[in-house]
């Protein structure tokens, strides 16, 4: 019988500093964070108010560098990047979905999707084809044309999702996904993440909200810029035997 295959890194954090100068005085943020995530994993990450949540969310979606400590992506190491590479690395590793929304508001939902395909270069049909392809995907195949405004917040929330993953990134980015909704959209949205991550998506929530957090495979606190705890939910079970490759009868 083969030994398993183990899961591929996709994060790996070591010594994750970040420290901001304000008004003249030294703030530390993150502080020596360690971290690795697996591919297909769901993972979320939890914190008061000045935890270091959103530092962590822009180290990790590239928007940011540290001051110190090591961040691979995918096996690529991020510190060795130049600006436009480390952009580059961003639009086709990265996807990022916000609490609010940030679409543009004149724009069409299949024009708010295919936005980063743009700033990649890709062609205007192909472009077209794949934002119909993952609106579709969120269940919006016929609400291509409709501009945000005549759209729900749940929509919206969809259209930000489609956007993020139109690239086909490694990696979602999730801020609150679920903050501007009503408890029966937030659901609804969870749902979805649950859908894209049983497909393969791997993805990353930020959210002070611990019924959002309960639907990842693992709850990473933090807590004055260090990592306070690490512990799987009860759906990580359910990760780890999909890790599993199947193995051949005796």
């Amino acid at each position: 019988m083969p030994n398993p295959v183990p899961p591929v890194p996709l994060v790996e954090t070591l010594g994750l500093t970040r420290i901001y100068n304000v008004g003249g005085q030294t703030v530390t943020s993150l502080i020596d964070v360690d971290l690795t995530i697996m591919r297909g994993e769901y993972v979320a990450i939890m914190g008061p108010s000045g935890s270091g949540k959103s530092t962590m969310l822009n180290l990790l979606g590239c928007l940011d560098r540290p001051t110190a400590g090591s961040y691979r992506v995918a096996g690529e190491d991020t510190a060795a990047l130049d600006s436009d590479a480390l952009a580059s690395l961003r639009n086709r590793r990265i996807g990022f979905c916000f609490q609010s929304f940030n679409l543009l508001p004149r724009q069409t939902a299949l024009e708010n999707v295919a936005l980063p395909l743009v700033y990649a270069g890709v062609p205007g049909r192909e472009r077209e084809a794949a934002a119909r392809g993952v609106l579709a995907e969120v269940g919006l195949a016929d609400r291509v044309h409709h501009r945000p405004t005549q759209l729900s917040g749940g929509q919206q929330q969809r259209v930000a999702i489609a956007r993020a993953m139109v690239t086909d990134p490694d990696l979602l980015l999730a801020d609150e996904p679920t903050g501007a909704l009503d408890s029966s959209t937030g659901l609804e949205i969870l749902g979805l993440l649950e859908r894209l991550n049983a497909a393969g998506r791997t993805i990353i929530v930020v959210t002070h909200d611990p019924g959002v957090a309960e639907h990842a495979h693992r709850i990473v606190r933090l807590a004055d810029g260090r990592v306070a705890s690490d512990e799987p939910t009860a759906r990580a079970g359910a990760f780890r035997a999909a890790a599993q490759p199947e193995t051949a009868a005796a």
